[in-house]
């Protein structure tokens, strides 16, 4: 896969789904690289890498939500012309917003929908706007960071390693303060909404609120733990994606 933009960490068969992930704020691709080697064998898993972070270091990095979304698309576009295998898409976090606005895309693109959505660790996108994160200094996104967990605090303590992930992190930040969510055609394809039962931004309730952006199934799975539950879950987690690929294979 020669990509700027997604990357793989495993070898998977070439007749099984594609499933990209993409990360929460502040996250990069390999987020989920232990994930994607406890998922079957057959599923292509694939993460997205936004600029701004690890070897796209150099890249500035997105602070518009929609933007990013835009640009994500457009490269999955490609990606599904020159490979028609079924695809879907799971994204935590901030990664879920980018996820629900790549799928709106693709689309208004006529292009092939997913097989599924799975969305992780935050409300619908009419929910949880009302946090001014784009107004947050650097104190108060390292304190947000830290109170969510998933990030190694040791790294957060050290000057060096945040001079690394601190741009990244504003944009992030920033990206989610601006985001407004516009009201549109609702997606089609079947929807798992993901959620740890002591999620300090996020309710199973506010879960909930995916399914009124689908017209398909919809399910909610809640997992013990806060915001980065499925660090704690992994082998939970890669089960209920693949549960939720395998059923829509056998509906297809």
């Amino acid at each position: 896969m020669k990509s700027t933009w997604l990357r793989r960490f495993t070898t998977a068969t070439e007749d099984g789904p594609r499933l990209v992930c993409f990360p929460h704020a502040g996250g990069s691709a390999t987020a989920f690289k232990d994930l994607a080697r406890r998922l079957p064998a057959h599923v292509d898993v694939v993460s997205v890498q936004y600029p701004g972070r690890q070897d796209r270091f150099r890249e500035e990095p997105f602070t518009d939500l929609a933007a990013l979304a835009e640009a994500v698309a457009e490269e999955l576009a490609r990606e599904l012309a020159a490979d028609a295998r079924p695809y879907a898409l799971f994204g935590h976090s901030m990664g879920s917003l980018v996820a629900f606005e790549t799928a709106r895309l693709l689309a208004r693109q006529g292009l092939p929908a997913p097989q599924r959505l799975f969305f992780s660790g935050r409300g619908g996108p009419n929910t949880g706007n009302d946090i001014p994160y784009h107004l947050f200094d650097d104190d108060d996104v390292l304190a947000d960071v830290g109170r969510l967990g998933g990030t190694d605090r040791s790294m957060l303590e050290d000057p060096d390693m945040l001079e690394l992930v601190l741009p990244a992190l504003r944009a992030d930040y920033r990206a989610l303060g601006t985001y407004r969510w516009h009201a549109g055609e609702p997606l089609t394809a079947p929807v798992t909404a993901l959620i740890g039962d002591s999620d300090p931004i996020a309710t199973v309730q506010d879960a909930r609120t995916w399914g009124e952006h689908t017209t398909g199934d919809f399910t909610v799975r809640v997992f013990p733990g806060g915001h980065f539950y499925l660090f704690d879950h992994l082998d939970e987690v890669a089960t209920a994606l693949a549960e939720g690929l395998l059923a829509e294979a056998a509906a297809s």
